[in-house]
């Protein structure tokens, strides 16, 4: 009898969980056509009655152009730049500086895939995902093309800044390694000095204990639960981009074009192929979910460097508090409803007895800690397989002068998605977070003089 409460209980909160994120979802959509239509209609019956445009002098002589521009990289369900209509998805943030570029990067791809995406975003031409990666997992090994990178004279004299977000982060951490591995063919003089910074939101670094409350099994890090709210969000997924819809794929696209899955290319049968799981991202396991397990996150760390000459940043974020020595939420009204079960569950976390640990040294208590989507201990710094170098930071005066090869973390309290979609609800804590970061990227974080910003004498 008590097993069946149990099943019960589960389902219950699947269904709870699973009509929650429906609705987010939905909410999102419907806020972007929203605001699509109002602009449409504004442009429509108030369009100005002449163009002018006013051009201002930089008593400087630096021109925008020249500083090294700020990627701001989404992360999961995450999109950039011309998707969703005028929606943003770090909520305007990119407005707050001149040179800002926000990607639009497959939103559940895998995140070796996305940094290649990156790459090509940045430098132009065809998306190449590598001969063997893409033999090894079933898909295309060409995507998009950009007939114009965004940033093409992108080398070591001209380095960039990256801010990501959740997984964000980590696609950056792998582009970065595959600039010093030289991984891109026909660009044999890329190094780890193409990256200037990376900046961390919520960054997932060392995976997160939610992808198995979501519906991954803790025993590999693979696979999934037959039920789950990840089997429901593989279902919606296989048949959007089986219907390949183009002005809906043009409005919001998951990321897996080269996979081909289209009605046009698979037909009926092969509809039924991808969900039994015999085909397709979720068959072979390329795909974001399995790189934010812990297993999936140490198999890609134990390949990742922090590089001498780059400065890292991480604010790493929680909605927990401790009271007589148990892990609970910090307050209701503070974490948003699609998170809050999540926060409860992960800060209640504990690894199944019948399977082995992750590593050594494993305690459940060091996971409880966290923001509805990630661990604490996950968003600071990469620490495992090897912990890499590291300093709390309480005053952002205290370290300064920066020094790069360092992962310089702050904890904020925050759940997962304060600093992104909806600038309101942060409130004054979203222009303190942003602002700091793009003041840091200006004027405290360069190689050989302080940059000369515009209207700043030199």
């Amino acid at each position: 009898m008590l097993r069946w409460w149990i099943y019960a209980l589960q389902l219950a909160e699947l269904l709870v969980s699973s009509l929650v994120h429906v609705l987010y979802g939905l909410y999102i959509f419907s806020t972007a056509v929203a605001g699509d239509l109002s602009q449409a209609l504004t442009d429509r019956f108030f369009k100005p009655n002449a163009n002018i445009e006013v051009k201002s002098e930089d008593p400087s002589g630096t021109n925008v152009d020249d500083l090294p521009p700020i990627v701001l990289v989404h992360g999961i369900f995450g999109f950039g730049k011309g998707k969703l209509g005028g929606f943003s998805y770090f909520a305007g943030a990119e407005k707050k500086d001149e040179r800002v570029l926000v990607p639009d990067l497959g939103s559940l791809t895998g995140i070796y895939d996305r940094a290649r995406e990156l790459f090509y975003y940045l430098k132009g031409g065809q998306v190449d995902y590598g001969e063997e990666h893409s033999k090894a997992y079933g898909h295309s090994q060409f995507g998009r093309t950009y007939e114009q990178g965004n940033y093409p004279q992108w080398d070591e004299d001209h380095p960039i800044h990256f801010v990501g977000h959740s997984a964000g982060a980590q696609v950056v951490r792998v582009l970065q390694q595959m600039l010093a591995d030289k991984k891109f063919k026909g660009y044999e003089d890329t190094s780890e000095n193409w990256v200037l910074s990376i900046t961390s939101l919520s960054g997932a670094f060392n995976g997160t204990t939610r992808t198995y409350f979501d519906g991954m099994q803790p025993d590999d890090g693979k696979t999934m639960k037959p039920l789950s709210l990840l089997q429901l969000c593989r279902i919606g997924v296989i048949i959007y981009d089986w219907l390949d819809i183009p002005w809906l794929k043009d409005y919001y696209n998951f990321g897996f074009d080269h996979f081909n899955m289209s009605r046009k290319k698979l037909g009926a049968w092969g509809l039924v192929e991808c969900l039994l799981g015999n085909a397709g991202p979720f068959a072979t396991g390329d795909w974001i979910l399995t790189d934010l397990t812990i297993q999936g996150s140490m198999g890609m760390n134990s390949h990742l460097q922090t590089f001498p000459n780059t400065f890292y940043f991480s604010y790493a974020t929680k909605r927990t508090t401790k009271i007589l020595g148990v892990t609970v939420p910090s307050g209701i009204l503070g974490i948003h409803p699609l998170l809050f079960i999540r926060v409860l569950q992960m800060s209640q976390w504990r690894h199944p007895p019948d399977v082995p640990p992750p590593y050594k040294g494993y305690r459940d208590e060091d996971w409880q800690e966290n923001d509805g989507a990630l661990n604490t201990i996950s968003m600071t710094h990469p620490r495992l397989p090897i912990e890499h170098p590291s300093r709390l930071v309480v005053n952002d005066s205290d370290c300064l002068p920066l020094q790069p090869g360092i992962w310089y973390y702050k904890i904020v309290e925050a759940d997962h998605i304060l600093f992104i979609v909806n600038r309101e609800r942060a409130g004054v804590q979203f222009d303190l977070i942003y602002d700091s970061i793009f003041e840091r990227c200006r004027k405290h974080v360069f190689r050989k003089t302080p940059q000369t910003l515009p209207n700043q004498a030199p």
